[in-house]
């Protein structure tokens, strides 16, 4: 599945040509041509990637990073900022408020998806790095795919394992039944989220005494609520 990169601009041009060689890396590009699209797409897409320019009508980009790093669904996704500024205190400022990488227009596309691969490798890399989660009477050995729940070893196939562990990692942050299918199923398209729900009720008789750790949140999808 290629990785969704959402790119925010308010200029027509900008947006065409950063779709077309976002497309020609392998990239799926998202386009926004204002601050609010921008937020509702981050929050329904859940892109790999924001490319975000600062210079936006409504909700400036600023102020779309600062909302997006206080939501707890958006808040780890990298974000590169846009921008025709040039002066220190405007990089300064993106980066304080949650911004991962600043590129100042014009740029080169070429240097810009160079900068996006970098970012992401870095973002799995740190996500992969976590080899061995632990919640209170749950234990996740990621690498040999084993589940303990108060000691005891827990039997889990690997979709259950799967699904687990995305919702472990992404502990605290909502993830809806549609961006499941996609990360556990690899489904594009997902259509029945039915089959989440048929999952994650087993998911939880398997785990028993930890299955509080896995909420419901009703007519969304699912959150794990636990503290390493």
């Amino acid at each position: 599945m290629k990785p969704k990169i959402l790119v925010v601009d308010d200029e027509p041009d900008a947006l065409e040509v950063l779709a077309f060689k976002l497309k020609e890396a392998g990239f799926a590009p998202l386009l926004a041509k204002d601050g609010t699209r921008a937020l509702a797409l981050a929050r329904d897409e859940r892109p790999a990637l924001i490319l975000l320019d600062l210079m936006l009508p409504e909700v400036d980009g600023l102020e779309v990073c600062k909302i997006l790093r206080r939501d707890p669904g958006t808040a780890g996704i990298p974000i590169i900022m846009l921008t025709a500024r040039a002066a220190e205190m405007d990089r300064v400022l993106g980066l304080e408020l949650g911004a991962d990488d600043y590129v100042t227009k014009p740029f080169s596309p070429r240097e810009l998806v160079l900068r996006i691969r970098k970012l992401l490798a870095r973002a799995k890399t740190a996500e992969e790095a976590v080899a061995q989660l632990r919640f209170g009477v749950l234990d996740i050995d990621v690498p040999h795919h084993r589940v303990k729940v108060a000691g005891a070893p827990v039997e889990l196939t690997a979709t259950e394992f799967r699904l687990l562990e995305v919702l472990a990692r992404r502990r605290g942050r909502v993830q809806t039944r549609e961006r499941l299918l996609q990360d556990v199923w690899g489904y594009e398209n997902p259509i029945d989220s039915r089959t989440v729900d048929t999952h994650m009720r087993r998911l939880r008789e398997k785990i028993g005494p930890a299955a509080d750790y896995l909420e419901t949140i009703r007519g969304v999808g699912y959150r794990f609520a636990a503290d390493e």
